[in-house]
């Protein structure tokens, strides 16, 4: 396999990449910066935009593999960002792909773009996309994953992958924000407490996209379809939360607030921060609220099925490292 990882200095595609030249496979790195920390792995990096096409054809050339990781995230920001990053960036690369002589491609997408303000608990590939989205990322993700999976040929073949809230060291989304806002004593339990997720440690969401590729590579069984990604069990997320915070003598989490409540502070504040043309993230939005206080846990069944998917770090075991690294980070 010769890869080309669209978003490889990030999270999780620096993760794919590790994992890929462990294979022995030939891997380069597509982004718009030059990333010192994949330097000591001697992997060849293409600087530059998912909305140049030409550098995209370019950049494809002599690979047959692409992963494409790359995306604005986040639940707050223009309208216009989003799509043109995570919508228009992915026909780009679908377009490069065909023209490229492309044989496959594996894209990071999110369970959001089933979320439908709802508990879901379980569910599959079945579950419809959203009617209605809280937030331009999810929006944005679901229209980009309909194109890829509708982009599935003999030509091209393709498949999504959906794993839910990465973690792990080196993050630089979640952990960090939930462990800054505990400090500061910023969070409350939104709701009863008791909602179940799910959680993807990095290495292991590394994984899935890799089998996903081997597979699209020979027997291509994935070609076509999405697939949930997670540690294969929910937890309770505040249990969980306050389990990492009582590790970094952290107070836990104790004091509640109403689910409705949050979610009309989260619209307020959504109000105000768009009057005030305020690019910061506000401290409460509909859809964090949503997030906090609902279930949102799914099946891996297909996974395993096709991609022989199984969690390899358990839940445990990644937060011994998740702890380790954070101790190391705060000293």
């Amino acid at each position: 396999m010769k890869a080309l990882v669209i978003g490889g200095g990030g999270f999780v595609g620096s993760a794919i990449v590790r994992q890929l030249l462990d294979m022995g496979a030939g891997v380069a790195v597509f982004g718009r910066s030059h990333y010192t920390h994949l330097e000591k792995l001697d992997v060849r990096q293409i600087q530059g935009d998912i909305l140049d096409s030409e550098m995209l054809i370019r950049a494809m050339q002599g690979y047959d593999t692409v992963f494409h990781v790359a995306a604005k995230a986040g639940i707050w920001g223009p309208k216009n960002e989003y799509e043109q990053i995570n919508v228009t960036g992915t026909r780009n690369v679908l377009g490069a792909c065909f023209a490229s002589g492309v044989a496959s491609l594996v894209y990071t997408s999110t369970p959001s773009v089933v979320f439908d303000r709802s508990d879901l608990q379980g569910a599959d590939e079945k579950t419809p996309y959203a009617r209605r989205f809280l937030c331009y990322y999810a929006a944005s993700k679901a229209v980009a994953e309909q194109m890829v999976l509708t982009a599935n040929s003999e030509v091209l073949k393709t498949c999504t992958i959906r794993p839910h809230l990465v973690w792990g060291p080196g993050d630089p989304h979640l952990l960090p924000r939930l462990v800054e806002r505990g400090r500061r004593r910023q969070l409350k339990i939104i709701g009863n407490g008791s909602n179940l997720v799910d959680i993807s440690y990095v290495d292991n969401v590394a994984d899935a996209h890799v089998l996903a590729a081997v597979n699209l590579n020979s027997t291509a069984t994935a070609a076509g379809n999405a697939y949930f990604i997670s540690q294969g069990a929910p937890v309770n997320l505040w249990n969980w939360i306050n389990g990492l915070f009582i590790r970094l003598s952290i107070e836990p989490v104790q004091k509640k607030v109403g689910f409705g409540t949050a979610y009309a502070v989260g619209t307020l504040m959504e109000g105000i921060y768009m009057w005030l043309s305020l690019e910061k993230e506000p401290p409460m939005t509909r859809f964090l609220a949503e997030q906090l206080a609902r279930s949102h846990w799914f099946s891996i069944d297909r996974a395993r099925h096709d991609l022989g998917y199984t969690p390899r770090v358990s839940t445990s075991e990644g937060l011994e490292r998740a702890v380790e690294w954070l101790t190391a980070q705060h000293k």
